[in-house]
């Protein structure tokens, strides 16, 4: 099983008055390291894999220990851990190699933006997400989460 990494900067306008990144700053991490996942990666040169749009239908994240602003980026590994008819989900781990500040999941609906409705995942793009498919972390970031309980969010 592949994992996507994404080389995320922080930035200085992330940080909250605490002195540490913002929750919600978490979710546009997230949402860069999806779009650089899903569209940079996308199959074949001209491929119009992911590029019809898609919708986030839910996201979960689990805030597990506080980063703050520093010069060095962040790394956060993708990878798929179900693939539907119509929608797939992308879990997330926001790290150092050492720890780990955030395990997160987000399901994502392909979207007709022409027809205003959700379609299905098409097989060229079930072909390039199952290369990063990965049931086991999923249930590894559950047990987390349950360890995480009376850690910080701001």
């Amino acid at each position: 099983m592949a994992r996507h990494r994404y080389s995320c900067p922080l930035r200085w306008s992330d940080m909250d008055a605490f002195g540490h990144v913002n929750n919600v700053v978490f979710l546009r991490y997230l949402e860069e390291a999806r779009i650089d996942f899903m569209f940079r990666l996308a199959p074949g040169n001209g491929s119009p894999s992911f590029s019809g749009g898609s919708v986030v239908a839910r996201h979960e994240i689990d805030y597990l220990r506080p980063l703050v602003h520093r010069h060095e980026p962040v790394t956060i590994e993708s990878w798929v851990t179900k693939i539907g008819a119509a929608s797939l989900t992308i879990a997330y781990e926001i790290k150092d190699p050492d720890q780990v500040y955030v395990r997160a999941s987000t399901v994502v609906v392909p979207y007709d933006l022409q027809a205003g409705r959700p379609r299905r995942i098409s097989a060229e793009e079930r072909s390039f997400l199952e290369e990063f498919v990965d049931d086991a972390a999923e249930g590894a970031a559950a047990d987390d989460a349950a360890a995480a309980e009376g850690a910080f969010a701001a």
